[in-house]
C-alpha cells in the first residue's frame, strides 16, 4: 500500500467534532482495523479535537494531517498556538485529553515549540495473528 495523506481542516467548534472523528474512524477501517481499533482510533481523533478546540479558541481552525500507510494510521493536529506551548497552561481538560489519547494510541506525543505546539498520534493495525504489525 502506499502513503496516503489526507488533510482536514475544521472550525475549532464542538458541531466538527463528528466530522473529525468519522474521517478518522473510515481511514482505519479503509486498512484494516478491527472494530476495537477503529473506536480507539475514533476516541482518539475526538480527543485529539478536544485538545485542540481548548488551545485554539472557537475563532481559530485545527488542521489534522492523517497519513495513512501499511497498516498504520498517524496524525499531526496543529499548528495549535503558543498557549499550548506552556505546560502550565493547561486546562484539566487538556490533561484528560492527554490521558485518553496515552491509552487509545500506540504513539503519542506533544511538540512543543518556542510558539506553537503539534499533536502527533499512532495507531497500528493488530496483524491476523493478533500481534501488532
Amino acid at each position: 500500500m502506499s502513503k496516503d495523506r489526507v488533510t482536514l481542516t475544521v472550525p475549532a467548534r464542538g458541531e466538527y467534532a463528528r466530522t473529525v472523528r468519522m474521517t478518522a474512524a473510515e481511514l482505519a477501517a479503509r486498512i484494516g482495523m478491527s472494530y476495537d481499533e477503529v473506536d480507539d482510533v475514533r476516541i482518539g481523533a475526538e480527543e485529539a479535537f478536544v485538545y485542540a478546540c481548548e488551545c485554539a479558541g472557537e475563532q481559530a481552525e485545527v488542521t489534522f494531517a492523517f497519513l495513512v500507510e501499511d497498516g498504520v494510521l498517524s496524525a499531526e493536529v496543529g499548528p495549535l498556538p503558543a498557549r499550548c506551548a506552556v505546560e502550565a497552561d493547561r486546562s484539566a481538560s487538556e490533561g484528560y485529553s492527554e490521558f485518553i489519547l496515552r491509552s487509545v494510541c500506540d504513539e503519542f506525543e506533544i511538540s512543543r515549540g518556542a510558539d506553537s505546539c503539534t499533536l502527533k498520534l499512532s495507531r497500528r493495525a493488530a496483524s491476523p495473528e493478533g500481534d501488532l504489525a
